[in-house]
C-alpha cells in the first residue's frame, strides 16, 4: 500500500484525535469533507488503518501496577505457542519475541503486586516455560505514543 502526503496527514490527524470530523480533518489537510471520507474509507479497505479505538487510563480500570516479564522457554518453543498461551491472560497487554537470553518479553498490567504475582504464576505454569524474570515498573517516564 502506497501512502501519499495527504494520506499521511489524514492518518496523523486521526491518530491525534480519532473523533475529529471529516470537515475538521479536511480543514487541516486542505480537502473537502467528502474527499477526506473517501480517503479514510480507502485507507481502511487497504488495511493502512486497522481500526479506531479509545485510549483508556489504566488506573481508571483499577490497573495501577505494571511489570515486564521475561520468558525463558524450553527447546524450540514457537512464537505462536507463546502467543496462544499469553493471549488468554487479559493482564498481558503486549508480548513480543526478543533477542538476548530471554525468548519473549511480556508487559503486564494488574491491580497490585499480588495480582502481578498471580499472573506470573499462571505464566510459569505453562509447560514450555523454564523460568521467568520480572521487573515491576516504579515510574513511567514516557507514556507510549500511538503508532
Amino acid at each position: 500500500m502506497k501512502l501519499d502526503e495527504l494520506d499521511r496527514a489524514i492518518i496523523g490527524a486521526l491518530v491525534e484525535d480519532a473523533r475529529s470530523t471529516y470537515a475538521e480533518i479536511g480543514g487541516q489537510v486542505g480537502l473537502s469533507a467528502p474527499a477526506v471520507k473517501r480517503r479514510v474509507d480507502r485507507l481502511v479497505q487497504t488495511g493502512a488503518i486497522t481500526g479506531f479505538t479509545a485510549q483508556v487510563e489504566p488506573s481508571a480500570l483499577g490497573w495501577t501496577t505494571e511489570a515486564y516479564v521475561e520468558l525463558f522457554c524450553q527447546g524450540k518453543t514457537s512464537p505462536s505457542a507463546i502467543a496462544l498461551a499469553v493471549s488468554r491472560l487479559p493482564e498481558v497487554v503486549s508480548a513480543c519475541t526478543v533477542t538476548g537470553e530471554a525468548d519473549a518479553l511480556l508487559h503486564i498490567r494488574a491491580t497490585d503486586v499480588r495480582h502481578v504475582e498471580q499472573v506470573i504464576e499462571r505464566i510459569a505454569a505453562e509447560p514450555f516455560v523454564v523460568r521467568t524474570k520480572s521487573a515491576i515498573v516504579l515510574t513511567r517516564l514516557i507514556t507510549p505514543r500511538p503508532a
